[in-house]
């Protein structure tokens, strides 16, 4: 089963602002939908800013040649990457760090993206050397993305004027080899729940990625969240990358308290729309619901969402 939901979201924060080491990042686990709108309820303030007008290819729209190939070209190059792993409290639990080579080949409907992950593993702890080793680095073939994926299997929300797309996974496969390769390494067993990893559920109700680019530098930030069989927020992980061919330094991920103002504006009363999609051995179907959804920060400084529908 996947689902997708679009909310009504009035602008979309710059990712300069994400990237400042000193100042904490929020968790965004929503890609905007321009034409939903706000709806105020008496008990719950409305948001302190406005809706714009942007364009978007959303599951509903099948993407064309033009801009499949507008998103293989923003996803091209070599990216240096730190992958984190949050738990559903948004306590950090792992650091890893990637790189990505993404290519394409093919031309207008037969175009392709094919794209390898490499995780850095850690020192074996049979390692016997007392000199620091060359890292090893654990390769992974992601699913390749053309005309036919991103309607069939991906559901790609794409949105070239603001530089930023959603996708869905089927399997948790790609998250759970970067989780294990990242911090087992070669000391892996193949244990189904090795000690202190926590890794997402073999049967994930929901697996999505939302990513969002610099307007200015080649640098963006991908969100991805997981929920487990029964629907509830397993885990979420944030990975930072900076594109360019030298061995430059990810983009780093720190924690700050007290720091609130980059996610104010988008406190408040939002109304949306989801669409789920089940699938079965005898056959599919789709629901769809209208949802609104509050965010708020709590006395402690943690942002809350609840949702109705």
């Amino acid at each position: 089963m996947a689902s997708i939901c679009n909310s009504s979201l009035s602008s979309v924060p710059k990712l300069e602002g994400l990237l400042n080491p000193n100042r904490a990042i929020p968790s965004f686990n929503r890609i905007p939908k321009p034409n939903q709108w706000h709806r105020s309820i008496s008990s719950i303030p409305a948001p302190k800013c406005h809706a714009t007008e942007q364009r978007s290819i959303s599951r509903e729209e099948p993407m064309s040649i033009d801009d499949l190939r507008r998103f293989v070209n923003l996803n091209l190059g070599k990216w240096n990457g730190s992958f984190h792993q949050f738990d559903a409290r948004g306590n950090l639990l792992h650091k890893i760090s990637t790189k990505l080579a993404a290519s394409s080949y093919g031309e207008n409907e037969l175009l392709s993206l094919i794209q390898t992950l490499y995780i850095k593993q850690p020192q074996s702890s049979t390692s016997t050397s007392e000199h620091d080793e060359e890292p090893e680095w654990a390769e992974y073939k992601i699913k390749e993305t053309n005309m036919f994926t991103v309607d069939k299997y991906q559901q790609l929300g794409f949105f070239p004027d603001e530089r930023a797309f959603s996708l869905r996974y089927q399997t948790a496969g790609m998250l759970q080899t970067v989780l294990r390769q990242g911090v087992l390494g070669e000391d892996d067993t193949g244990e189904e729940s090795p000690k202190n990893l926590k890794l997402p559920s073999h049967q994930p109700s929901i697996v999505c990625e939302n990513c969002l680019y610099s307007q200015q530098a080649d640098t963006r930030a991908r969100a991805f969240h997981i929920m487990d069989p029964k629907g509830a927020i397993e885990m979420l992980l944030v990975c930072l990358e900076g594109r360019g061919n030298g061995l430059s330094t990810p983009p780093l991920l720190e924690n700050s308290e007290g720091s609130t103002d980059r996610i104010t504006p988008f406190l408040g009363n939002w109304k949306g729309h989801s669409v789920t999609k089940r699938s079965g051995v005898y056959g599919a179907t789709t629901t769809e619901a209208d949802l609104v959804s509050f965010l708020q920060i709590d006395e402690r400084g943690q942002l809350v969402q609840v949702c109705w529908r």
